[in-house]
């Protein structure tokens, strides 16, 4: 057989494969997402904190913050939900690739170069629920919408990771934030910080 034939054979092989295995991973996802309103209460909290944020009239801008509170608590109370539920999926299923470019079924192949999505899923669920408590006096309610951000910035960029790879995943939140991947990761809570680069270490 000609080489050239026979690496065309395997290219479209492997696409078919890739392909194959992202649609598993952003169907597994969905699934267990389409129980929530998780996407829906991001957004309404990123679009409130923006208004809040441009606002220069004092006693509006403090009206906006408390009207956000019970969106904020209805978010991390959620996904604590979510969590726990995805807690159930298979480990196999829930290994996300750790290198720069997805490969299909990395995790049956080379399961060192993976995480645990769900490990890193608690990770997020637990800086989200500290940054909307908000438990430090001296934290302002605008250092408090960044650090709310910087948490569901990172927990969106974890998700979109594991359905396609880390570089897409990091293109998606220039695009969509305006925000580097190493910006967000430098504004989350250390405690979030630490924990995560810690599971996702190579």
């Amino acid at each position: 057989m000609d080489v050239s034939l026979l690496l065309l054979i395997l290219a479209l092989a492997g696409y078919v494969f890739q392909v194959r295995d992202e649609r598993r991973r952003v169907g597994l996802l969905a699934t267990y997402l389409g129980h929530y309103q998780i996407e829906q209460l991001m957004a309404t909290l990123t679009e409130g904190y923006m208004r809040a944020l441009g606002e220069t009239d004092a006693a509006r801008q403090q009206q906006i913050w408390s009207m956000l509170g019970s969106a904020e608590t209805a978010l991390s109370e959620q996904f604590q939900k979510f969590v726990a539920d995805f807690a159930r999926v298979d480990e196999a299923a829930a290994r996300v690739s750790k290198l720069p470019i997805s490969i299909f079924y990395t995790g049956k192949w080379w399961p060192n170069s993976t995480f645990d999505l769900r490990k890193a899923l608690g990770v997020h669920a637990h800086g989200i629920s500290q940054a909307v408590a908000n438990t430090s006096p001296q934290r302002s309610d605008r250092d408090k919408a960044f650090t709310v951000l910087a948490e569901i910035f990172l927990m969106q960029h974890t998700c979109h990771w594991y359905c396609k790879s880390l570089g897409v995943a990091s293109a998606r939140l220039v695009m969509r934030h305006q925000t580097p991947y190493q910006k967000v990761l430098d504004s989350v809570a250390p405690d979030t910080r630490q924990a995560y680069t810690a599971l996702i270490a190579r």
